[in-house]
């Protein structure tokens, strides 16, 4: 599929009228020749219990050692992985397309590389040879990637055995996983929950230790979101960090990375990735350890916007700024000086106009009208927003544009910013649907996802650690944040916290929906 480009939507303006009744959207680029049978109906959304319990797993570098001496076999990491996949995806539904016969045969043979054999899951958002790639809409059933994605070459190269395609919301444009295309995917800690998205299919089948790791893209958040729903390490490079596999236009937001078990498994995949990148950023390299640097960490659990955090994540970050102040670093009190209401309204117009881009990509692959027979209510939502509101794109994209210095102007006094990841523990599945009422779903939105946006538009670093639980056994992210270039800062603060407040063996229950 050719590349989402926004760029190319506030250049054309000769196709707004294809919209239809929507009325919004310009020129996409070409995209692959017809699909057939493109509808799907949803899977049913209650889970099937198969009796699969998550047992503790090596994480990859582990794996790596039982791989050099002996102790395993690519075929053997990739059958057992198999084995827990097909056990938990009745529970979790978070496998949008299985490559397993592919799997197996590229065990046989594994690649040489920094993660030569270790199984993974790609995210249904990133083209990877020879598999289909959904986007999570069933516009695009039946595309099969003929290339690799940019971000995916980094990848495979380094070796690591895909078994397919962990589910994602249409085109990653919402925080929950709930695609029409293939169902809602669940959280291993509460299956009445969501895993969050937009790769919310890569946390949930990390969090069920079906796998280490896998690849996961943060557009808005949609990294962080589901580390923080699904008890894990995320890590939200910095723009240009790595390789990109997808042109955000003039405002370039969307990363690609991994949720991982650890934080090492993390800094290593973010090290393979940007081994051959031309980037302007230092090398970050392979981060291995806590640093002995002591941080002026500032401490903002207020969202900028009117969102209302719960009272468990408010106390659990309380809880995390007092960690921080035992392990010697200074904490103060801070308030963001950003002006919510106008960083929202410009982010989501220009989160719109991806979703009006996609739209007419999704007609053109499909050969069908834009409407509810290929689109979700929420994508249709979006875009008509953006027609509404096309006129004022170009002052969004100015506003946008500065926030980066805006942003990176807070840090004169302090090194690293420390926020709630969400403003609230996962919610119930169905709040976020695609399919409920645009209005209330994106009040749903908004309040839920009030942090994470800010980091995207200034291209920073940014991770979310799962060092707090509620009381019902939840995870609860605290969100660590710095400037363009800060990866190796927080991955080495990562490391410190990870030793004082272990994570790994916090296994998920699989309560009932």
């Amino acid at each position: 599929m050719a590349h989402l480009n926004r760029r190319r939507l506030m250049q054309t303006g000769a196709a707004i009228a294809a919209l239809g009744s929507l009325g919004a959207c310009a020129a996409g680029e070409d995209t692959p020749g017809s699909a057939a049978d493109s509808n799907a109906d949803t899977p049913p959304i209650e889970p099937v219990s198969t009796g699969y319990q998550a047992e503790p797993i090596p994480d990859a570098l582990s794996q790596l050692e039982m791989l050099a001496n002996g102790s395993a076999t690519a075929l053997s990491l990739t059958e057992a992985a198999i084995a827990r996949s097909t056990a938990a995806h009745p529970l979790i539904n978070a496998v949008a397309t299985e490559s397993y016969d592919e799997a197996l045969e590229a065990a046989a043979n594994p690649l040489a590389g920094d993660f030569g054999g270790v199984p993974t899951f790609i995210k249904d958002l990133l083209d990877w040879e020879g598999t289909q790639t959904l986007y999570g809409s069933r516009a695009f059933k039946g595309y099969i990637a003929p290339s690799d994605g940019e971000f995916a070459q980094a990848w495979r190269k380094a070796g690591m055995i895909s078994l397919g395609k962990s589910t994602s919301p249409e085109m990653g444009l919402i925080s929950s996983t709930e695609p029409l295309v293939t169902g809602a995917t669940r959280n291993p800690f509460d299956l009445s929950r969501i895993p969050g998205g937009s790769s919310g299919g890569a946390a949930a089948l990390v969090a069920a230790r079906v796998v280490p790791f896998a690849h996961a893209s943060d557009g808005g958040g949609s990294i962080r979101i589901p580390a923080a729903c699904c008890g894990l390490f995320g890590l939200k490079p910095s723009r240009g960090a790595l390789p990109i596999s997808r042109d955000s236009g003039p405002v370039s937001i969307s990363v690609n990375h991994a949720v991982t078990l650890t934080v090492r498994d993390s800094a290593a995949l973010f090290a393979a990735a940007e081994a051959d990148l031309e980037t302007d950023l230092p090398r970050t390299g392979n981060i291995t350890e806590a640093s002995t640097r002591r941080l002026k960490i500032a401490y903002a659990p207020d969202p900028i916007t009117e969102a209302t955090v719960d009272a468990a994540t408010r106390q659990g970050l309380d809880r995390t700024a007092e960690l921080c102040r035992a392990l010697g670093h200074e904490v103060i009190d801070y308030s963001v000086p950003a002006d919510g209401a106008k960083f929202i309204d410009a982010f989501l117009l220009y989160w719109a106009g991806g979703a009006a881009d996609f739209a007419q990509q999704a007609s053109a692959f499909s050969g069908q009208p834009i409407g509810p027979d290929i689109l979700e209510p929420w994508t249709l939502g979006l875009a008509a927003e953006f027609m509404a509101r096309q006129d004022d794109m170009g002052d969004a994209i100015s506003y946008l544009q500065g926030f980066e210095a805006q942003y990176h102007s807070w840090f004169e006094d302090f090194d690293v910013l420390l926020t709630p990841t969400v403003s609230t523990v996962a919610p119930k599945i169905g709040s976020q649907a695609p399919d409920g009422d645009y209005q209330t779903v994106r009040a749903n939105v908004l309040n839920f996802a009030a942090f994470t946006a800010p980091m995207n538009v200034a291209g920073a670093a940014s991770i979310s650690v799962p060092l707090q639980w509620s009381g019902d056994g939840l995870p609860i992210g605290s969100m660590f944040s710095g400037k363009r270039g800060d990866d190796g800062l927080l991955l080495a603060l990562a490391y410190e916290l990870e030793a004082a407040q272990p994570w790994i063996d916090r296994l998920p229950s699989f309560k009932p929906a």
